[in-house]
């Protein structure tokens, strides 16, 4: 092992599963793999409370549990933004997988499995994972971009109506007011349209 990868922390996984043996041997084969079960639990419900405490890189789930099945908790763990999920069943059926594709699960495993299948199964979700919450990120930012646009376009329009100026002499002056008072443009469209007197801006 090279110096590097010595300090490469392992991945941390939650395992969520009703039957001890299948989840002791579960356990068992993910450290031997190298990763780091850092919680467990015997139903959905509190594997989503793991989930949320511990934020592990991945998250194992049964499809059939007491109090809470996978399904619904896979459900809630993706929707929350908390960590991919590999669902684990003895079902191999396509409406099962359907299902679990629909609940936002990244992977599948069926019983009974060996280790050799949960490296791929684990690192598959998380590279997918990594894919989504890259994507989920330039849509907020595209979003946030859009709505700092239109944000301006008002201020522009308050100053012309206020100030009587034109388009071009209103941006140059939210420009120049953001130089100033160093600060990016759709804040000082803010204050502008929260009503703030535009002389005072800089205030």
């Amino acid at each position: 092992m090279t110096k590097a990868a010595a300090h490469v922390q392992p991945r941390t996984v939650v395992v969520a599963e009703d039957e001890a043996l299948i989840r002791m041997d579960l356990v068992e084969m993910l450290g031997e793999l190298g990763y780091q079960v850092v919680g467990q639990a015997g139903d959905g419900e509190q594997a989503v409370v793991l989930a949320r405490d511990l934020r592990p890189d991945v998250v194992f789930l049964d499809v059939a549990m007491p109090i809470r099945d996978g399904l619904s908790a896979a459900q809630e763990i993706v929707a929350a933004g908390l960590a991919p999920v590999v669902m684990v069943t003895a079902f191999s059926q396509s409406e099962v997988v359907a299902k679990a594709a629909a609940a936002g699960a990244l992977g599948y495993l069926v019983k009974p499995f060996s280790a050799r299948d949960l490296t791929p199964a684990i690192e598959l979700a998380v590279a997918r994972w990594m894919q989504l919450q890259e994507l989920v990120a330039q849509v907020e930012n595209l979003q946030e971009r859009v709505a700092a646009r239109e944000m301006v376009d008002r201020a522009k329009t308050r100053l012309q109506s206020d100030l009587g100026l034109t388009e071009a002499a209103a941006f140059t002056w939210l420009r120049q007011q953001a130089m100033d008072a160093r600060v990016t443009l759709a804040e000082v469209a803010a204050r502008v349209l929260d009503g703030r007197k535009p002389t005072n801006l800089d205030a």
